[in-house]
C-alpha cells in the first residue's frame, strides 16, 4: 500500500485525501490549523457562523457536482426560510428535509450587488432598465459611447486595465472595476496581469451581458442555467451549515476510510533527492519531525514550499520567494436591523435586503465586501428572523496597519464605516462582533509572477509531487477549480501519468471556462 502525504486540509487536499483513500491508499493529511477547509472553513461564534470567503457552490465540471451531491444531498423538503415565505425551491426526491437533517444542500438565489454612489447596482454589471434609470441618462450615454470607443480602438491585454477597457469601456471600468480592484489588490489594475481578468471575468464582457439578457427573454430558466457563465448563475447550491461543513463531512469520511488527519501540523520544510521528494519536515506541539511517503500533495503557498526546498536553483528561488499574496479581515457584526431596503422581488426573512455579498465601490470607505449571512443560510443566525448578522471584508497585507489592530478597534472600525454608509445608524446597534484574519488568502498577480512558469517546470522535475488548490498552483481558483486539480491528480496516480500539464491547466483553458462539460 503506497503512502501519501498531503500538506494542506482545504478543498484540494481534502477532495485528493477522499479520493486516494477510497482508492486504498494510505493518506495522511497535514493542516496547520486547527479546523479543516482552509478559505473555505466556516467559523463559529455564540450561536452564529461565518463563511470567510463567500462560496457558492456551483460548477461547469460535473465530477464536481456530483461530488458534492454525494457527499451532502440536496434538500428533499422546504428550508426554514422557504416554509416561513412561501417560496418554492427545487426539491430532490427522497432528499433530506433541512428541518430534520443537517447532512443536507440546500438551494439558494444568486443575489450579487454593487453598491456606488449610494446606489445598488448588478453584480456583474447588467444593462436592464433599472440599471440605465439608476445611472441616469447623462451617465447611460457615457458608458456606451466610451463602450464603442474601446471596440474600434482596441488596446493591448498586456495588463488588467487594459483588459477591462476592451471588455466594458473606460467608462464602466472606471466606475465598477478600478477602484475595487485597486482596493482587492493594493495595486492600480495597471500593474496586474491581465490573465487575472481573464480568469476571474470568464471572458465576461458587455456582449455576454446582452446575451444574457436576451436569454432571459426567449430562454427557461433551466436552459439559461444549463448555458450561463459562471458570473451569471441565478442559483447555488450551499450547505446547512456553511461551506466548513462540507469539508469536515469529507475529513470524517477520510477517516472512516483509515485516513489520518493531523491538526496543528506545519509542513516547515521539504527534502527532495535524484528527482523525487523523499520527506516533509513537520512542526506541531511536540517538536519537529520528518515524514515520508511515496506520493507527496501540496496545497501550501508556492512560495513556502519552494523556500522550504533543498537545492534549488537560483533563479526558481528568487521567483518562488517574490510571489506576492493578499490577506483580508472579516469582521462580523449581529444587528438588529439593516437601513437598506429591499426594493427587489426577493422575498427574506425580515424583509432584509437579498444580497448574498455586496461588493462596496464606495471610497469614503475602505471596505471591500459585505456578506449577509442570513441570505446564504437561515441555520447560519442563531435567530435570522429578528436579527441581522453580517461579514465585513478587508483586504490588506499581513504586518500592515489594519492588519495589526486589535480586535476592538477592528470592530469598531468596521462599525464606524457602516454608519459611514448609512447602513446602520450608530455603532451601539452592533449587538455582537468576531474578527478573522486569513493569511495568503488571494495569490497575486504581479512581482515576479510573470515568471512562475520556472518555478511549475521546476515543481514538475519531481515526479512524486504534485501542486494542487488555489496557493498550491498560486493560481485564484475558485473551490471547483481547486478540487479539480485533485482530480486530475489523482487520475494521473491510477493511470501512471507522468505529465503534469492536465493539472497545471485547470482554470486556464477556454473550452473549461464556456462549455458544460458532460
Amino acid at each position: 500500500m503506497k503512502k501519501v502525504l498531503i500538506i494542506g486540509a482545504g478543498p484540494a487536499g481534502l477532495t485528493a485525501g477522499y479520493e486516494l483513500a477510497k482508492r486504498g491508499y494510505e493518506v495522511t493529511l497535514l493542516e496547520g490549523d486547527k479546523q479543516v477547509g482552509g478559505i473555505s472553513k466556516t467559523v463559529r461564534y455564540q450561536g452564529n457562523r461565518m463563511d470567510l470567503g463567500g462560496h457558492r457552490f456551483f460548477s461547469k465540471d460535473q465530477r464536481v457536482t456530483k461530488w458534492w451531491a454525494d457527499m451532502m444531498p440536496l434538500q428533499g423538503a422546504p428550508a426554514y426560510d422557504d416554509k416561513v415565505l412561501g417560496r418554492s425551491v427545487p426539491l430532490a426526491k427522497d432528499g433530506p428535509d433541512p428541518e430534520k437533517e443537517d447532512r443536507v444542500m440546500l438551494t439558494r438565489n444568486r443575489v450579487s450587488r454593487i453598491y456606488w454612489d449610494n446606489k445598488f447596482f448588478d453584480y456583474p454589471i447588467s444593462l436592464k432598465l433599472d440599471t440605465l434609470k439608476t445611472m441616469g441618462f447623462g451617465t447611460t450615454m457615457a458608458v456606451g459611447f466610451s463602450f464603442l470607443k474601446a471596440t474600434l480602438f482596441k488596446k493591448p491585454n498586456d495588463n488588467l486595465e487594459n483588459y477591462y477597457i476592451n471588455s466594458f469601456g473606460k467608462k464602466l471600468y472606471s466606475m465598477f472595476f478600478e477602484g475595487y480592484t485597486e482596493n482587492l489588490w493594493g495595486r492600480h489594475p495597471s500593474e496586474i496581469d491581465a490573465s487575472w481578468g481573464k480568469q476571474r471575468t470568464k471572458e465576461l464582457s458587455i456582449f455576454s451581458i446582452l446575451k444574457d439578457m436576451f436569454s432571459k427573454v426567449f430562454m427557461s430558466k433551466e436552459q439559461r442555467q444549463k448555458n450561463v457563465q459562471t458570473s451569471l448563475i441565478e442559483e447555488f447550491i450551499y450547505p446547512k451549515f456553511g461551506p466548513g461543513q462540507l469539508w469536515e463531512t469529507v475529513a470524517e469520511e477520510i477517516e472512516k476510510l483509515g485516513g489520518k488527519i493531523l491538526m496543528n501540523t506545519e509542513a516547515i520544510g521539504v527534502k527532495t533527492e535524484n528527482g523525487k521528494v523523499c520527506s516533509v519536515r513537520v512542526r506541531d506541539e511536540n517538536g519537529e519531525r520528518d515524514m515520508e511517503a511515496d506520493i507527496f500533495f501540496s496545497s501550501m503557498p508556492v512560495k513556502d514550499l519552494v523556500g522550504g526546498m533543498n537545492d534549488v536553483p537560483a533563479d526558481v528561488a528568487k521567483v518562488a520567494k517574490g510571489l506576492p499574496y493578499r490577506d483580508y479581515v472579516t469582521v462580523g457584526l449581529l444587528v438588529n436591523r439593516l437601513n437598506l431596503k429591499n426594493e427587489t422581488q426577493h422575498k427574506t426573512l425580515g424583509n432584509i435586503v437579498p444580497d448574498c455579498w455586496i461588493y462596496v465601490h464606495d471610497k469614503s470607505v475602505k471596505l471591500g465586501r459585505m456578506q449577509i449571512f442570513n441570505n446564504w443560510s437561515p441555520y447560519m443566525v442563531q435567530d435570522p428572523e429578528h436579527t441581522v448578522w453580517v461579514g465585513l471584508e478587508y483586504f490588506c497585507d499581513e504586518g500592515d496597519d489594519f492588519w495589526n489592530l486589535t480586535d476592538d478597534e477592528a470592530i469598531r472600525f468596521a462599525s464606524q464605516e457602516l454608519c459611514t454608509m448609512g447602513v446602520i445608524n450608530d455603532p451601539s446597534e452592533v449587538l455582537m462582533s468576531h474578527r478573522e484574519k486569513v493569511k495568503k488568502a488571494y495569490p497575486a498577480y504581479f512581482d515576479t509572477y510573470d515568471d512562475i512558469g520556472k518555478v511549475v517546470d521546476y515543481l514538475n522535475t519531481f515526479d512524486n509531487l504534485y501542486c494542487v488548490g488555489r496557493n498550491g498552483q498560486h493560481r485564484y481558483n475558485n473551490m471547483d477549480h481547486s478540487m479539480a486539480t485533485a482530480f486530475e491528480a489523482v487520475k494521473n496516480i491510477e493511470n501512471g501519468v507522468s505529465d503534469k500539464t492536465n493539472i497545471w491547466n485547470v482554470n486556464t483553458e477556454q473550452e473549461y471556462h464556456e462549455e458544460k462539460k458532460n
